[in-house]
């Protein structure tokens, strides 16, 4: 879809009541759903001309083979979770006060949580809103949209937002990778139709600057707020290294928090470009320097001419996409925590990160392990973590888990 252009509605049909069809398990299938997870696998439903009709995104309420309902959910034939459901009883109509009264009280936790408006307001499956994401910068909220569920929905969500945060602006960010497993196109589109180049957001009593439209993600990653809270704690007086530092996230509140350096290495000159912006900002440009370059071959340099620092960071992007991706992934994190352990000063700390929920946090903690063991360095878990409060899990589907953060003090 090109952006600005008009969405087709085909769901309208389909969200009365009266007219959705039942889907129903195969005899003894849908273990996890049985149990309490919202998610349905193509192989555990049972097909039939109904099903074989459905366009995908297409809602439709859930029944066991027994006749035990499930409650109500979307469809698409085409993924390989076939039903991702809303969790609520089977009659319940999907529509604009619905979605406001996920979004209150998905409002409602982070207005506990956090005092300024700057935070994860919906996270998909941990706010029971399955294949949804909304970031919130302030008067700006960003969608992430990315099943073919919440597509048809888009506007219905656009609406409720607009109803309960009033936001001056709502950006779609329709055009994460994973859609396409959906066999939905890619697009970014504004609903004011003013596109910011930047957005501003405070974490930590840090300023950042994101970008909203060509960012990573939505332009920032809100999960690592409580593990940069903690670096910052080890900060005062070190030389930091912040590896993938993205836009400056754990480098500049390093440095604001006294380090006596804070370097960040990234691939990305535009996003260097607003991590200096932000140094500027907030007075730290003197003791924070970013460079442009390959995190494991500048790795490989500094540790080749005996570089250490004090404190060092490795937050990389997902190394384990799919499942497929598992060995070569796994290596590449054993290679990085190797390469990290060679540059972090005796009587630092190292933190390793992996965004990469096809990991197991075991396999992850080995791998990490691993390889700082084979640099013939000692080193001691002291904290492990996942993401910040405004990313809920939920209890029943472990992969929404997928943060984990690995700090070590290292001899």
């Amino acid at each position: 879809m090109k952006p600005g252009a008009r969405r087709k509605q085909p769901q309208k049909a389909t969200t009365e009541m009266s007219k959705r069809p039942i889907l129903r398990l195969k005899p003894r299938e849908g273990r996890r759903a049985r149990s309490g997870a919202p998610w349905v696998f193509a192989n555990e439903i049972a097909i039939d001309a109904t099903t074989r009709s459905l366009p995908p995104g297409a809602l439709v309420e859930l029944e066991s083979d027994e006749g035990r309902k499930f409650g109500v959910g979307y469809y698409n034939a085409n993924s390989l979770i076939a039903v991702r459901l809303f969790e609520v009883p089977p009659k319940t109509e999907i529509h604009c006060q619905f979605f406001a009264e996920r979004f209150r009280r998905a409002l409602a936790l982070r207005q506990i949580l956090y005092k300024q408006p700057y935070y994860r307001l919906v996270h998909a499956e941990g706010d029971h809103l399955p294949g949804l994401v909304v970031d919130r910068y302030g008067d700006l909220c960003i969608v992430q949209i990315t099943t073919a569920g919440m597509e048809a929905l888009a506007d219905v969500i656009v609406e409720a937002l607009q109803a309960v945060i009033a936001p001056a602006n709502i950006i779609l960010r329709a055009d994460a990778p994973v859609r396409s497993l959906e066999g939905l196109p890619s697009y970014v589109r504004d609903i004011s139709g003013e596109m910011p180049v930047r957005v501003t957001l405070e974490e930590n009593g840090t300023r950042y600057f994101a970008d909203p439209q060509n960012g990573q993600k939505t332009g920032w990653y809100y999960d690592q707020r409580d593990n940069r809270a903690f670096i910052a704690s080890l900060a005062r007086g070190k030389t930091v290294l912040d590896a993938y530092c993205h836009t400056g996230g754990f480098a500049l509140v390093a440095a604001l928090a006294d380090a006596k350096e804070a370097t960040g290495i990234d691939s990305s000159a535009p996003a260097l470009a607003l991590a200096d912006e932000a140094a500027a900002v907030n007075g730290v440009r003197g003791t924070s320097r970013f460079v442009k370059a390959d995190v494991m071959e500048e790795l490989e340099r500094l540790g080749a001419a005996g570089e250490k620092f004090d404190i060092v960071i490795c937050d990389p992007p997902p190394f384990v996409k799919s499942r497929k991706d598992l060995e070569s992934g796994a290596r590449a994190y054993r290679k990085l925590a190797r390469l990290a352990t060679q540059v972090t000063a005796p009587g630092g700390f190292l933190m390793l990160a992996s965004c990469s929920h096809n990991i197991p946090v075991d396999r992850f903690r080995a791998e990490c392990g691993a390889g700082i063991v084979r640099t013939e360095r000692r080193a001691s878990l002291i904290r492990e973590a996942g993401a910040s409060p405004d990313h809920p899990v939920h209890p029943m589907l472990p992969e929404t888990a997928y943060l984990k953060s690995l700090t070590y003090a290292v001899e």
